[in-house]
């Protein structure tokens, strides 16, 4: 036990002898080249001799000698060994640290260079980088002057044609595309490719021709991008073309448009402007417009209306026709041609119901005019031939009258009956006869009014 312990002593002892040895072999082998950050290791082209032409001192003080010579290096500090030449010192820009490492490797009997001179880091106010980025510039723009006047020649020839082609390809569309906006769209995608050639021959000759690419590239999923954020104005856009081929309305048109009644002010490229008959401007997106039951009007000259009226179960009804048709036949505003009809409807509790249809010019009657004066025309004829005409409540009649005893006086034989009131006389003419005229057009001071989003252009326009 005690010699192995003896002799861990020992390895452990003869080991820590030996370490200083080796560090100091190790650090005497490194002492030639100190490989800093600002080291620079250069050979050169040079053929190595085996025997020693020239002196390290001679190398040394040839050296020292042109770089103090110079007086650009500051410190500067030249050592040669074996022909390796060692740099120190401070040079005033990299240029001159170039300059000096040329400088060294040049010089008969060196084999290597290493540089060690450091850039003064001087603060030195100086615009030389201005101008020399300017005159680089400059001398760009002299080489690029014959592709940028060829490019300046062919854009403004390629939009001038463009242009040549919409105003042809509008010329030759008038006959076919009524709607102005049409024709100016169609006229426009077929100028197109005209503008499209000229920019790519620019591209061309320019040598950006893949760039293009790139960028049509990138231009491609940008569009589909914006195309999901702004899909309801594109939605609108497309509504407007299709509703400008399809033409359901014109201006001045009465439609009802999702519920909406009014007269067709303008459409642009986003939505539909109605006048409502109360005066108000209604704006329908053309989206909605598109997919909306349209209900025109004004599409036909001629115009239904209909009315109904409960006469009593006591009257006939051959005879109230009779009297209706009558009554209808005698107005001028009712058109012969469909001729008018009364038919019975409906039985009600106490009522039958009568309907009435009949015809007349829409454009220039005013439905709702004529509808009032036919029903006080027809109540008026009624009343006259002694038909009743009981509301829908349940109604007891007494032919007889109901007999009325007062507690005062006596009975008698003879039953007191309540007097009918006289029913009041319609006059057979009123003010509303004389003026028949459609109430659309007193909105024309509100289709005069300039709507906002119709400054450029109503797509109705024709």
């Amino acid at each position: 036990m005690g010699k192995n312990i003896f002799r861990v002593m020992a390895f452990a002892l003869l080991l820590a002898t030996s370490l200083p040895v080796g560090t100091a072999l190790a650090q005497s082998s490194n002492d030639g080249i100190d490989v800093g950050v600002e080291t620079e290791i250069v050979d050169t082209d040079q053929t190595i001799s085996v025997t020693e032409s020239v002196r390290d001192d001679q190398i040394a003080t040839r050296i020292q000698a042109i770089l103090k010579a110079t007086g650009w290096y500051e410190g500067v500090q030249v050592d040669v060994q074996d022909g390796i030449v060692f740099l120190d010192g401070t040079a005033a820009s990299s240029k001159r640290q170039d300059w000096a490492r040329d400088l060294a490797a040049k010089t008969d009997g060196v084999v290597a260079v290493v540089n060690r001179l450091t850039v003064a880091q001087d603060a030195d106010f100086s615009i030389d980088p201005a101008i020399s980025e300017l005159r680089s510039l400059w001398d760009k723009t002299v080489a690029a002057a014959p592709l940028i006047l060829l490019a300046l020649l062919i854009l403004p020839l390629a939009l001038f044609l463009s242009a040549g082609v919409a105003r042809l390809a509008r010329w030759a569309l008038k006959e076919r595309l009524g709607s102005p906006f049409l024709r100016d769209v169609t006229a426009r995608f077929i100028a197109l490719p005209v503008f499209l050639v000229g920019l790519y021959i620019v591209l061309q000759i320019a040598g950006l021709t893949q760039l293009a690419i790139s960028v049509l590239g990138g231009a491609g999923v940008i569009g589909i991008v914006i195309g999901f954020a702004f899909r309801d104005i594109a939605e609108n856009f497309l509504a407007s073309l299709l509703l400008s081929l399809r033409q359901p309305f014109r201006r001045g048109d009465f439609v009802d448009v999702a519920g909406h009644q009014g007269v067709v002010h303008s459409m642009n490229t986003r939505s539909t402007v109605l006048v409502s008959p109360e005066g108000n401007h209604i704006q329908i997106p053309n989206a909605a417009v598109f997919k909306a039951t349209i209900e025109n009007f004004s599409a036909s000259p001629s115009r239904r209306g209909s009315f109904e009226v409960g006469i009593g179960y006591d009257a006939s009804i051959s005879d109230v026709q009779k009297i209706i048709l009558r009554v209808l036949s005698e107005h001028d505003a009712i058109s012969t041609d469909p001729e008018p009809m009364v038919l019975a409807d409906t039985l009600g509790a106490s009522t039958v119901i009568i309907k009435i249809y009949y015809w007349f010019d829409g454009e220039a009657i005013s439905p709702l005019k004529l509808k009032s004066v036919l029903i006080r025309r027809v109540m008026k004829a009624l009343i006259d031939a002694g038909i009743s005409m009981p509301d829908e409540a349940r109604e007891i009649i007494f032919p007889e009258g109901i007999p009325l005893a007062s507690a005062s006086t006596p009975d008698t034989d003879k039953p007191n009956i309540a007097s009918k009131p006289e029913p009041k006389r319609e006059p057979e003419r009123t003010v509303m006869d004389e003026d028949l005229s459609n109430e659309v057009d007193n909105l024309e001071p509100q289709m005069q009014v300039q709507v906002e989003g119709d400054k450029d252009s109503n797509l109705l326009d024709s």
